[in-house]
């Protein structure tokens, strides 16, 4: 076995050389100068050369689709990256005019102001979800803030100062039962009383002293009257809700919501009134 491999190897070899060198010999002469030989070689060759020329341009093909999809995929993980930081820029941008907006309505506020004010965040709250006090931290430390000052957003009267430790303020919201100022309907000029329900599920107040004869409608706008000795005139405290008129007595039942979103409150004004012999309910004793 040992000659006969070394022949067939040999042989092997040979033909592998011979083959190239007859079908390059064919190809580069001219037609008219062809042999016989010659020409059973091109007919030969001819399939074999097809078909490699196909695997050929198939394989190239594979190549060239793997190499785009690479970078298809290089270009695409590149854009995804790119959206996202732009779309995290925008929210950012987003954000910070919104709060520009806040902040400017806020500075508004403090300008028409009669007295003086001090400007707070709100930093946190009590634990349940209808919160009726909050926790404000004042941009002034050394300001005069006592207990009873009214505490007023861009959408209207927040509560007043309950505590006062260093810049740390705690207001009792006006939907707390402890709250109570005196009000007008915006659309009529009807006096009336808010005061805080303190119900657990829902923000909501009521408007005692309204007169039975007074015009009072579902979604009129009720406003801080000036009376009394906290809030300036004319700050939004609700919209009402529910009028319910009765055949007898002196007085209608008004309910009304919040016009501050207490969920959303950032930025309030701390207004520096005197609260000198100032109590929260002294209003009421009409």
């Amino acid at each position: 076995m040992g000659p006969f491999r070394r022949y067939r190897d040999t042989f092997v070899v040979v033909v592998l050389l011979a083959v190239p060198f007859f079908v390059l010999r064919a190809n580069i002469r001219k037609p008219e100068n062809m042999t016989a030989v010659d020409k059973v070689v091109m007919r030969v060759a001819a399939p074999v050369q097809y078909a490699s020329a196909a695997i050929a341009r198939g394989i190239t093909s594979l190549v060239s689709d793997y190499v785009y999809l690479v970078d298809v995929k290089q270009d695409n993980n590149k854009l995804a990256y790119e959206n996202a930081r732009l779309n995290a820029q925008v929210r950012e941008l987003e954000a910070a005019r919104a709060e520009n907006r806040r902040l400017r309505k806020l500075l508004g506020l403090r300008e028409s102001l009669p007295t003086e004010a001090v400007s707070a965040v709100v930093i946190g709250k009590d634990t349940t979800e209808y919160f009726r006090v909050a926790h404000l931290t004042i941009d002034k430390p050394r300001a005069a803030v006592r207990p009873n000052m009214p505490v007023i957003s861009v959408d209207g009267a927040v509560g007043h100062v309950l505590r006062v430790s260093g810049e740390k303020v705690d207001v009792k919201l006006t939907v707390d039962s402890g709250f109570g100022v005196d009000v007008s309907v915006e659309r009529t000029g009807a006096r009336g009383y808010v005061r805080g329900v303190g119900d657990r599920s829902r923000y909501l107040v009521r408007v005692e002293y309204v007169q039975r004869t007074d015009e009072v409608d579902v979604g009129d706008l009720l406003l801080t009257s000036g009376k009394g000795c906290r809030f300036p005139k004319g700050v939004p405290v609700g919209r009402v809700t529910k009028v319910e008129k009765r055949d007898f007595g002196i007085y209608q039942t008004v309910e009304a919501e919040p016009t501050v979103d207490f969920s959303r409150l950032e930025e309030v004004l701390i207004v520096l009134t005197d609260t000198k012999d100032c109590e929260p309910q002294r209003e009421a004793k009409r």
